[in-house]
């Protein structure tokens, strides 16, 4: 049985989800502020975390930021009634793995747990260690190390990565990165691809305005070029 920790200060939000995840059979924890989130995820060993990103004593942003510096590698889905995408784009800078704008459906929330706790064999032929430019990848800790600055994937960031790797020089279809790494019917929306790139390329580009390196196929997708 999965654990899922829930860090979300709104009472009546916490419970509702808590709830629902029970009744599909996790096994839920709730915490109701950052600072918890951070010392539950050290202590409690969950498989994912839901983590409301406006939160009292440490925001869901620097929460999700410094769990990734701890070295817990572990899905986190950010919770936000923000529908701003540089919102978006800041959480998957940290190392957030998706995203949920509320209100959302018990069925896609549900849908979105089980997709990230879903863990893929992509990438299974290559290295640990991907040089990417002036970019060092380490694929295990979904770590980049870009001169002086490390910053932190997440999980569904390093399977894209890995996918376009694997298929480099060749356009990969939105429609096929969202089913091969979401698995999902319907959701997540196409933009969701988009996004996770925007955030790659931060991490990855020397300027991601221009990139080199993840290059966009109009029409079609993404292209990957070493």
């Amino acid at each position: 049985m999965s654990r899922i920790l829930i860090a979300e200060d709104e009472a009546a939000m916490a419970m509702g989800l808590r709830d629902n995840l029970q009744f599909e059979g996790f096994d839920v924890d709730v915490v109701g502020d950052g600072e918890a989130a951070v010392e539950a995820v050290a202590n409690n060993s969950p498989d994912l975390v839901l983590m409301d990103i406006m939160m009292p004593k440490l925001d869901g942003l620097a929460a999700c930021l410094r769990i990734r510096q701890a070295g817990y590698t572990i899905p986190i889905l950010m919770l936000t009634a923000k529908s701003q995408e540089e919102d978006v784009i800041r959480g998957l800078e940290v190392g957030a793995d998706d995203y949920i704008t509320k209100p959302f459906s018990v069925k896609e929330l549900t849908a979105r747990v089980k997709a990230a706790l879903r863990r893929t064999d992509a990438g299974r032929g290559l290295s640990r260690q991907l040089t990417i430019g002036a970019s060092s990848v380490d694929l295990v800790k979904g770590e980049v190390v870009r001169g002086e600055e490390t910053f932190h994937l997440g999980h569904f960031e390093l399977q894209i990565l890995k996918m376009l790797v694997e298929n480099a020089e060749q356009p990969v279809e939105r429609n096929k990165i969202l089913d091969v790494i979401w698995g999902l019917e319907g959701f997540p929306a196409t933009r969701t691809v988009d996004n996770h790139i925007v955030s790659l390329r931060r991490k990855l580009e020397p300027d991601p305005k221009k990139p080199r390196h993840i290059l966009t196929v109009h029409s079609i997708g993404y292209r990957f070029v070493p």
